[in-house]
């Protein structure tokens, strides 16, 4: 005999049905090889592989197997190493910063957005 839940009088709870989210491309956005990357930012492929686990740096597997990035990857790969070398972080703390910076940028977006300036002295 199974074990049943208590009846509260209630229905059961459900969770909401998990959904994928895809997006489609209406141009192709031109994807880079992990050579391509290392070559424009000056890093070495394994360091680039290295941020990409730690999750600093977004990156995709090609039909082959192999990394592909985005068009701006190095530039991200330039911000985390400028924030490496500028504020002397190890790299578990560097993804927290970038979060961090990027949920800044979003704040102050919606602030210009709204109309209120982010400038204006504090009260105190």
């Amino acid at each position: 005999m199974r074990d049943r839940p208590p009846n509260t009088g209630r229905p059961p709870e459900r969770t909401a049905p998990v959904t994928a989210r895809v997006q489609y491309a209406i141009v192709p956005v031109p994807r880079l090889s992990l050579d391509t990357v290392a070559r424009r930012s000056g890093l070495h492929p394994d360091l680039i592989r290295r941020f990409v686990a730690l999750g600093l740096v977004d990156a995709d597997r090609d039909a082959s197997g192999g990394l592909a990035f985005g068009p701006t990857a190095p530039a991200e790969l330039a911000r985390v190493q400028r924030l490496r070398t500028g504020l002397c972080l190890n790299y578990a703390s560097l993804g927290l910063v970038l979060d961090l910076l990027d949920r800044i940028s979003l704040l102050e977006a919606a602030l210009r957005r709204a109309g209120t300036r982010s400038d204006t002295p504090p009260w105190t």
